[in-house]
């Protein structure tokens, strides 16, 4: 499932083509993705104009003139293609990448300026929304998260509150979206071996110096995967005039059996599952 650097990649890609123009007609191929879509759907995006394309945790939030916001989560499979002038480009290229076909284009937006985004979704477990601009804190998918991990409201101390006592692997507690919001499992691996910490250590029983740490590597490994897509967006485009691709190297996720890369460490990567999930660290010198 995308991460946080990667819907933040994609927001990237689409703000060009979104930001500021109308939606002059809207598509919908289907009546629902993971859940129904909402009442009179195309008829709410028809003519409405995108303010700021944001993002919070792994959700897309274009803000339109109406008073409205369109909640777009990707799920497991999605992806937004930009369609011009006869050429595409995705504004993403995940680790685990998926094909398009056109069967799978669900919602197909027709942009201001000749552009098309299209929705597309094999599995259908991404969704849609939309919701009250004013009210969208309380929308039932946003009103539990926790701090972004990039704003000011993340910092050792509510991480120390929010493990206090907690027993389960620090692991699954920085997956909780309530404790931290758009951490995936690709990046929990990574930033806990910058940090150096054990994912099966009880998130209770971490010290303070060694969470400040942990902040620091969460703060710094999504920074280092966003400038990377953010080089990308900028730098690279196809002769058609398509987005670049997103692609980055992890340190440990997927490694499994690789030579750590900390300096220093003769240990080798590990795979073990915790809750379902693979985690890759590296035994020898994350503690």
């Amino acid at each position: 499932m995308p991460e946080l650097p990667e819907v933040e990649t994609v927001r990237r890609g689409l703000a060009p083509v979104m930001e500021g123009r109308r939606i002059l007609h809207a598509d919908l191929r289907r009546p629902d993705l993971r859940w129904p879509l909402p009442d009179r759907m195309a008829d709410r995006l028809t003519g409405a104009r995108v303010g700021l394309l944001g993002r919070r945790s792994k959700y897309l939030l274009a803000g339109l003139d109406t008073g409205e916001t369109l909640i777009v989560h990707l799920g497991m499979s999605g992806r937004m293609q930009i369609e011009r002038d006869g050429g595409s480009g995705l504004p993403d290229c995940f680790h685990h990448a998926g094909s398009r076909l056109v069967r799978h284009d669900h919602v197909l937006l027709g942009m201001e300026g000749g552009a098309r985004v299209v929705f597309n979704d094999p599995r259908r477990f991404g969704a849609m929304d939309l919701h009250p601009t004013d009210r969208l804190d309380d929308h039932w998918l946003l009103a539990r998260l926790g701090p972004e991990p990039l704003g000011n409201a993340f910092h050792v101390e509510h991480l120390k509150a929010a493990f206090t006592n907690r027993r389960m692997p620090v692991k699954a507690a920085l997956l909780d979206q309530r404790i931290v919001a758009g951490l995936g499992n690709i990046y929990v691996c990574e930033a806990l071996h910058r940090a150096g910490i054990d994912p099966r250590r009880q998130a209770g029983r971490i010290a303070v110096a060694r969470l400040d740490r942990l902040v620091a590597a969460i703060r710094d490994v999504l920074s280092d995967a966003i400038a990377a897509g953010g080089s990308s967006l900028r730098d690279h485009r196809q002769a058609d005039g398509a987005l670049g691709y997103f692609q980055h190297t992890f340190r440990v996720y997927d490694r499994e059996g690789a030579l750590c890369v900390t300096p220093g460490c003769a240990g080798t990567v590990r795979r073990i599952v915790q809750s379902g999930r693979s985690t890759f660290f590296c035994p020898a010198c994350q503690r």
